[in-house]
C-alpha cells in the first residue's frame, strides 16, 4: 500500500503501513495520556507528550518522508536517518514515559485479561531482563551500526526495498534497546549502578569514530553504488562520503557526551533530587512512575 507523488527528478511512495502504524501509536498514547491527566494530572506531564510525539514524527521523517527517498543519491542523507533515528528519536520516544499511557490507552479488558497471563510469565521476564541489559543493548547496537555499514551488507540493503526496511526497523529496535538503560522508562529496573551509564555512552563514541573517521579519510569511495547516482549540492560521492563521515562524528559525539554529562553530573550534585512516589531522577528530568499499581490502568 503506497501513494505515490511524482517530483521533477524522483517518486516518492507514502509508505501507508507505516504511516498508519506510527498514527496509531499517537492516537493511543494520547488517549492514554488524556485518561491519566483526568485522575492523576501530574502523572505523565505535557513535555513528556510532546517528546514522544517529536519522537514519532522524527521516525516518520526518517524512515517515510521524502527524506527516505533521498538517502539513495547521497551518503549524507542516508546518515542522516540513522542519526536521527537511533540518536534521537529513539530517546525521545522514551522520555515520553510510553509505558502507562499506553497501558492505559489501550483497552481495559485486554489490559486486564493479558497482565496476569503475559506480564508475570517467567520465561518473559527473563528474556525482558536479558533484552534491557546495558552489556547487551549496547552490543546489539553497534552490531547493527557497524554491520548495515559492510559494503556487502550496505548494497544489500541498497538495491532491495525490503532489506531497506529490514533495515531501518533494526535502527528503530536498537535504538530503543540501547536508549532502555539511560532513560530508564517505568517499570525498568535498573541493572547497573548509575555511574557505569556514562562510560557507557561514552563507549557508544568509540565504534562511531572509528567509523567515521574511516569514511572521512580513507580517500576512496566505500560504497561504489553511489557512483551511478547523480547526487546533489555539486558533491562528488567521495565529497558526500566524507561529509557523512564527519556528520557522524560530530552528532555522535554530541549524541552521547550531552546525557553523559548529565548524568554525572546528577550523580555528583550534593543536593540530588530524591525519588518520589510518583516519578524518579533519570535523564533530562524525572520519569513518571505511578505512585501504585492502581495507576497502571485508570
Amino acid at each position: 500500500m503506497y501513494c505515490a507523488l511524482h517530483t521533477a527528478d524522483a517518486t516518492w511512495t507514502l509508505p501507508i503501513p507505516l504511516t498508519l502504524v506510527l498514527i496509531l501509536c499517537a492516537l493511543v498514547y494520547a488517549r492514554g495520556w488524556f485518561r491519566l491527566r483526568g485522575s492523576v494530572p501530574n502523572a505523565i506531564p505535557l513535555w513528556r507528550l510532546s517528546l514522544f510525539m517529536s519522537g514519532l514524527l522524527l521516525l516518520w521523517i526518517s524512515a517515510g518522508s521524502p527524506l527516505m527517498m533521498r538517502d539513495h543519491d547521497l551518503l549524507t542523507i542516508h546518515m542522516i536517518q540513522h542519526l536521527q533515528i537511533m540518536g534521537v528519536a529513539s530517546p525521545l520516544i522514551l522520555l515520553g514515559a510510553p509505558t502507562l499511557p499506553f497501558l492505559n490507552g489501550i483497552p481495559r479488558r485486554f489490559v486486564r485479561a493479558t497482565r496476569s497471563r503475559i506480564w508475570h510469565w517467567p520465561p518473559l521476564a527473563q528474556l525482558g531482563h536479558v533484552l534491557t541489559h546495558p552489556v547487551f543493548t549496547w552490543l546489539a547496537a553497534m552490531a547493527v551500526l557497524i554491520g548495515w555499514h559492510v559494503p556487502a551488507v550496505f548494497g544489500l540493503a541498497f538495491r532491495s526495498h525490503l532489506w531497506h526496511l529490514v533495515e531501518h526497523a533494526s535502527f528503530i529496535v536498537t535504538g530503543l534497546l540501547f536508549w532502555w538503560p539511560v532513560v530508564q522508562p517505568w517499570p525498568s529496573v535498573a541493572l547497573w549502578p548509575r555511574w557505569r551509564i556514562p562510560l557507557y555512552l561514552f563507549m557508544a563514541t568509540l565504534p562511531c569514530d572509528i567509523l567515521s573517521a574511516f569514511l572521512a579519510f580513507c580517500g576512496r569511495v566505500v560504497y561504489p553504488f553511489y557512483l551511478a547516482t547523480p547526487g546533489r549540492f555539486n558533491m562528488s560521492p567521495l565529497q558526500d562520503q566524507e561529509c557523512a563521515g564527519a556528520l557522524m562524528w560530530f552528532c555522535s559525539t554530541f549524541i552521547y557526551m550531552i546525557p553523559a554529562v548529565i548524568i554525572t553530573i546528577q550523580i555528583l550534585s550534593p543536593a540530588r533530587t530524591a525519588p518520589t512516589d510518583q516519578a524518579h531522577v533519570a535523564l533530562g528530568g524525572l520519569v513518571g512512575r505511578p505512585a501504585s499499581a492502581d495507576l497502571e490502568v485508570v
